[in-house]
């Protein structure tokens, strides 16, 4: 017979029992049905059409299946402030249940490091899922603007186009104007890549600098030499264009060549995904095996090849890492990098 004693003993292991099934109900959940029958937003910082949506799209359009409960996906665009808003809403506001994961910049680490204005987040706690594409940067030209050769450059103004100082298409040629002493001249109010191209075309532009990737849609303007190759701003060939100049054959010190190498490291960032902090780890390790099992889908893969988009697949681990050495930088460094980045006025 049990003693009275024992009693309470018994209620107390019992309702710790179902503390802990029921704590265990909430989050073991998660790694089974949690997202049957939910909803996930996948928040875009960029407008529809722009290299990182394009990405985003084709992913989700193969990551579901590789998700317990095979979830509804949708992309919501929130391209304000070069994606600012976007990183930042993640940061503050999504919800940091699974729900909302997010691409944002490959610029936001080095605008957080280095303090830019309105970038509110630690890139050191979101939660890296991996990403998609490992771009390489380039600029172009009009075949009757004055700039030739990167040598052209130190003599002669190259106008190129923006949406704003900070935007991804301005952070290559002010650099460069800031480093090297280049003569860049930055005109905004573009509305991303379409925009600048056309106004190339049009002849009010006569170049612009982004990621080799974002001129897949214009090889019919290649072919027609309508967009000649200037330079690369990567010390290595890029495999497609191997004869194109690197602009650190231009630089003169070691100093130059380190402050480069620092901005341009975004580029191993690729196309980011990023859920807020505190996601639970079991939510986590799902999506981070279904983006990893998406990217490496054969018919992604294949789709993606017709229609040249770089879906290079690159470990949280090694976002991490990036993310890291860049925090490693010597603030003397850092400093100087202050000075270099473009800001908004």
């Amino acid at each position: 017979m049990k003693t009275i004693a024992a009693w309470p003993l018994a209620r107390l292991a019992i309702a710790s029992a179902l503390l802990v099934a029921g704590s265990f109900g909430a989050s073991g959940q998660t790694a089974n049905d949690f997202y049957s029958g939910k909803q996930i937003r996948l928040i875009a910082g960029f407008p529809p059409g722009n290299d990182y949506d394009l990405g985003a799209r084709l992913l989700v359009k193969y990551l579901a299946k590789y998700i317990p409960g095979q979830p509804n996906i949708i992309v919501q665009n929130m391209p304000q402030a070069a994606s600012v808003v976007a990183a930042n809403y993640l940061y503050t506001q999504a919800p940091r249940d699974g729900t909302v994961f997010g691409t944002f910049s490959r610029n936001i680490v080095n605008d957080a490091l280095t303090g830019q204005p309105n970038v509110v987040v630690d890139p050191r706690r979101f939660i890296w899922l991996g990403a998609t594409s490992h771009p390489a940067r380039i600029c172009v030209r009009s075949p009757t603007a004055p700039v030739k050769t990167p040598a052209d450059l130190f003599t002669h103004e190259f106008i190129v186009g923006a949406a704003g100082a900070t935007s991804s298409l301005a952070i290559l040629p002010t650099v460069l104007n800031k480093v090297l002493g280049t003569k860049f001249r930055i005109v905004e109010g573009y509305q991303g890549m379409g925009d600048t191209v056309l106004a190339i075309v049009r002849g009010e532009l006569q170049g612009e600098c982004a990621s080799y990737q974002q001129f897949r849609v214009d090889g019919q303007l290649f072919r027609d030499g309508k967009l000649l190759f200037l330079l690369r701003a990567e010390e290595a060939p890029i495999p497609e264009v191997p004869n194109v100049p690197s602009i650190f054959d231009y630089a003169k010190t070691d100093e130059q060549r380190e402050l480069m190498r620092f901005v341009f490291s975004s580029t191993e960032f690729g196309r980011p995904y990023v859920f807020p902090p505190e996601v639970p780890k079991d939510r986590v390790d799902i999506m981070r095996k279904a983006i990893a099992a998406a990217a490496h889908d054969p018919q992604l893969v294949a789709e993606a090849a017709k229609i040249k988009m770089d879906m290079t697949y690159t470990p949280p681990e090694h976002l991490e890492q990036l993310v890291a050495k860049l925090y490693a930088t010597p603030p003397r460094l850092i400093e100087t990098i202050k000075q270099i980045l473009p800001t908004e006025k």
